[in-house]
């Protein structure tokens, strides 16, 4: 695991390698175990390297055998013992035993389609010596981060954003379309950026760059679902304790120690409990709680914990601690990044950090098996429309006078939210619908006047619909959602705050639900397995039950998100306004003067639950203080 970057300058002048090792500075929180430098000419890339997988022999870059290509790589590569017994037959003799010089040689040897023999987690970078021509490329499911820009001929890139900053002659421009979708998502979904020109390569997409001419991205990976009908209820569930066994096994190599997140949940104690299976006992597992009970889950983790013999630590992270991070964390993210649950994944990070190096997570389990409540939500949509009447009778229940009337998409009930998503025309629009913390006209209302002329005319939901789904995968709504969950939501929000929140502190954090080979076989299971009479993720539940305590998995989704709503009214608000004044937001002309006052006094008076919202605005102010201007 490490951090990348590099500049192809495609120009007479040389590369200076004091701009490539000022890159690699930048990010060396995500490896501060080695450093390595290559300059060819115009081309200079780099990295910072965490050693998991032989410490001593995988330092990079690294050149192949024949001289022709080096590569900086960062990610784990899960079936290198395959790949290695294959480029063997075929006469390729092996200097070390890293996974660097499997996917290396594995690309001297088969070219660009070795990105379709991975499996793994990375994003890495090729340059071919000879051909003067380079390669990025990014895992399918997007658990590692790369960036890229081409800019005055020349083209860099990076793990994180702030790794391009040492390249001379950068723009740094905010978009402004990037900003009300962060305003409305909390984040910027790929290929964009917060910034004008720069992107995000998208998962399973390969770059290629020649000395002359534009970058030529290739879509290498995309998720197709293709349900089967093969198997009864016992098959099922034997069929997916075996690839859950297999892919935690595959994620378990490391040459350092290595352990496991626990929230309570249903997937993390699935992955704990394969673990525990596998041998990997005692099991060292990793728990934060909040002293509110109704987002604490300690106790429950406590009970898989004792179930499977784990050695279990908790850490209870209060409201003060979790305000003190958060500059931090904004400049981990280099972009506003407004998902709460961020902070806890940070201080387990590094509550796991000081016993191990690497940490298996359970994430991706609700986006594979349905297991959100939207998920149920679009299920019942559909049974509900084929009542006639049904949306006019859903619009009236709506606008009862008993219905509470909270901000944003809350101020409705379950009722109105089913009848505002009747009104929408897809899934995938519902989809952003419900992601989003304030819809269009909510969010215009918080803008200066030019900025939100700057704005296209065209509502938000249909335009990211085209954008990121031109057609459905699927004639059932809920997978269609499933694959908006995996292919958007997952890279752009869930992954990306995993990644920066480990990374910031030195770990490791391998997510063997997200095995793109595990994630094609869920696509094949039949929904009717994993949404089943209104309850999700049936057939992992109905996997992993005998290995865990009775009960464990019928407990009730709770997240793992902070108490906004009650942290906000406290210190939480007041650094909001702090960082607001102190990072001279006003003058962005972006929000309309006064905005965050007029919100926490509101929030502060019980007349309206803005926390969410003030956390958003917060993140935004702290990215704008220190974004860099150039």
């Amino acid at each position: 695991m490490c951090g990348i970057a590099g500049w192809y300058r495609r120009s007479a002048r040389p590369v200076d390698p004091a701009i490539v090792e000022a890159q690699c500075r930048t990010i060396i929180r995500r490896g501060p175990d080695d450093q390595g430098v290559l300059v060819d000419g115009d081309l200079g890339f780099g990295m910072r390297r965490l050693a998991v997988v032989d410490v001593a022999g995988g330092h990079q870059p690294m050149t192949s055998a024949d001289g022709r290509f080096s590569v900086v790589f960062n990610g784990e590569i899960y079936n290198q013992d395959e790949l290695r017994r294959e480029l063997g037959a075929a006469g390729v003799r092996f200097r070390t035993r890293s996974d660097t010089e499997a996917l290396l040689e594995g690309f001297a040897h088969w070219g660009p389609t070795v990105w379709t023999r991975l499996e793994g987690m990375f994003a890495a970078a090729v340059w071919d010596h000879r051909e003067r021509t380079l390669h990025l490329a990014r895992d399918p499911l997007g658990i590692k981060p790369l960036y890229w820009t081409l800019q005055d001929g020349g083209l860099a890139f990076a793990s994180e954003l702030k790794a391009l900053v040492p390249v001379p002659g950068l723009t740094f421009v905010p978009d402004p379309e990037a900003i009300d979708q962060y305003v409305a998502l909390g984040a910027v979904l790929a290929p964009g950026s917060i910034y004008r020109g720069i992107s995000k390569l998208e998962p399973g997409t390969a770059l290629e760059l020649r000395a002359v001419g534009e970058p030529r991205l290739t879509r290498y990976w995309r998720l197709q679902p293709t349900l089967r009908s093969d198997l009864d209820e016992n098959g099922w569930i034997e069929e997916c304790r075996t690839r859950l066994l297999a892919t935690v096994k595959s994620h378990l190599i490391a040459d350092v120690p290595l352990g496991a997140f626990l929230s309570g949940g249903l997937d993390s104690a699935a992955v704990v409990a394969a673990m525990n299976r596998l041998g990997a006992s005692p099991v060292h597992a990793f728990t934060i709680g909040f002293a509110d009970p109704r987002y604490d889950e300690t106790a429950a983790a406590a009970r898989v914990a004792a179930h499977l013999g784990c050695r279990h630590e908790i850490h209870r992270l209060e409201p003060l601690a979790a305000a003190e991070i958060l500059p931090r964390l904004a400049t981990a993210f280099d972009e506003p990044f407004a998902d709460d649950s961020a902070m806890p994944t940070w201080y387990v990070s590094r509550f796991a950090r000081q016993q191990v190096t690497v940490a298996l997570s359970g994430d991706g389990g609700d986006e594979l098996f349905a297991g959100y409540r939207r998920h149920r939500a679009e299920r019942l949509l559909q049974r509900l429309r084929r009542v006639p009447g049904s949306g006019a009778l859903l619009a009236a229940l709506a606008r009862l006078p008993s219905l509470p009337a909270l901000p944003g998409r809350r101020r409705r009930d379950r009722l109105a939210r089913l009848a505002a998503d009747s009104a929408l025309d897809s899934t995938f629009a519902r989809f952003f619908a419900k992601q989003c913390t304030l819809l269009d006209d909510e969010r215009r209302a918080l803008y200066q006047p030019g900025f939100a002329a700057t704005l296209p005319g065209e509502g938000t939901l249909a335009r990211w619909s085209r954008r990121h789904f031109p057609a459905p995968v699927s004639r059932d709504p809920v997978e269609n959602l499933l694959y908006a969950d995996t292919a958007v939501w997952l890279p752009d929000n869930m992954l990306t705050k995993v990644d920066r929140a480990s990374m910031d502190v030195s770990l490791e954090v391998r997510v063997p639900l997200l095995a793109h080979r595990f994630v094609e076989w869920t696509a094949t299971v039949p929904i009717a397995r994993k949404l089943h009479r209104g309850v999700g993720k049936h057939l992992l539940r109905r996997a992993v039950a005998p290995w865990l305590p009775p009960g464990a998995v019928d407990l009730p989704k709770r997240g793992f998100s902070v108490p906004l709503a009650a942290w906000a009214g406290g210190d939480l608000g007041a650094l909001v306004q702090t960082a607001w004044r102190e990072g001279d937001v006003d003058r962005a002309g972006v929000f309309a003067p006064g905005v965050v006052d007029h919100l926490l006094a509101e929030h502060r008076a019980g007349a309206r639950d803005h926390g969410r919202l003030l956390y958003v605005l917060l993140m935004f102010a702290l990215w704008w203080r220190q974004r860099p201007t150039g």
